[in-house]
């Protein structure tokens, strides 16, 4: 998510209950997460698939995933630890953790000529069934601040609450489409408010725009490759799959001098600092926050229109992070 203008297979059996936009269901489907592929390749056939079934009865009768079931039995695998995540296994309607997420109430369109007005409200940001949901709204709202805008969103940020320096990090999400409508995961640099944006850095882990519906893009934004002109990979779903059809895991391994990006366990791009343009510099070995947030308009995804269906909601079936071998994160902020 541009700070500036211009810029396999497994069961999972997930249970949603109703929320706007959204009809209830019971779905038995998605993927795995990087961090579960490694584990599971190590696990004979016969094996997983018996865990599986047991898996499948459980998770019927406790409204839990086959994959959080998994993540949970082995949280060392394949050298990495788990040291921060957020399961959103809060209240139904409930805000999310205050521990670990700032809940944004901003209008300003972030330089990217945005639309929508960001607010803490249950309407804008709650959790439920063990998801969060950010949802978008066609509704006139004015804030505290006097700016009034045609739509509202959600957006939470780990900012002040936990801030890391390299890892693992990945989150489950069901993504909303329409057109002129910009879903992401990301990071931004914590020295943001000192140096500005795009010194900070930004790491876009992935990123939708409505008029894509079956690609997401993976970016590095920083001084003098940003904005339209980022260090940037697109993942493809095969068989013109839409990302809005299910769940999907996006991440990123993070190391020093280096980010690799995923799409459902499949590697598809790799950026190091020798990609960065000649003269300018590597920004990203420093600690960073996360970012969920669901914008409206803004100059890539274009403004919704008559075939735009609102309300649109962004699930987000958890976020994980893990220290990548013995390689550092760091949690700047108790």
């Amino acid at each position: 998510m541009t700070w500036a203008s211009a810029s396999r297979s497994r069961w999972n059996c997930t249970f949603l209950a109703a929320t706007p936009g959204i009809a209830p269901r019971a779905a038995c489907a998605g993927k795995t997460g990087v961090a579960e592929a490694a584990w599971r390749q190590r696990v004979p056939r016969f094996l997983t698939a018996a865990y599986l079934a047991l898996c499948f009865l459980a998770a019927s009768g406790a409204g839990r995933s086959c994959a959080q079931n998994a993540v949970n039995a082995d949280p060392a695998r394949d050298g990495r630890n788990l040291i921060w995540s957020d399961e959103f296994n809060g209240p139904d309607g409930s805000r999310p953790d205050p521990a670990k997420w700032m809940v944004v109430n901003d209008g300003s369109g972030y330089g990217n000529r945005e639309l929508e007005y960001y607010t803490d409200r249950p309407a804008n940001v709650h959790e439920q069934s063990g998801s969060l949901i950010l949802t978008a709204r066609r509704e006139p709202y004015t804030g505290r601040d006097e700016i009034s805008r045609s739509f509202t969103s959600g957006r939470i940020e780990s900012r002040g609450r936990f801030e890391l320096k390299y890892g693992l990090i990945e989150a489950r999400i069901k993504l909303p489409q329409g057109q002129g409508i910009w879903p992401a995961f990301w990071m931004l640099g914590s020295d943001f408010d000192r140096v500005g944006w795009p010194d900070c850095g930004e790491i876009d882990i992935m990123e939708n725009v409505g008029f894509e519906p079956s690609k997401v893009h993976g970016s590095l934004h920083g001084p003098g490759y940003s904005g339209g002109s980022p260090l940037s990979g697109v993942y493809t779903l095969p068989d013109q799959a839409r990302f809005s059809d299910d769940y999907h895991v996006f991440a990123i391994e993070w190391e020093p001098r280096m980010v690799r990006f995923y799409a459902d366990g499949v590697l598809y791009e790799t950026r190091t600092a020798a990609d960065v343009p000649s003269g300018r510099r590597w920004v990203f070995d420093h600690p960073f926050y996360i970012v969920l947030n669901v914008a409206v308009g803004g100059y890539w995804p274009g403004d919704p229109d008559a075939t735009t269906q609102f309300p649109l909601s962004m699930l987000v079936d958890y976020v994980r992070v893990y220290r990548m071998n013995d390689q550092r994160a760091e949690k700047e902020k108790p």
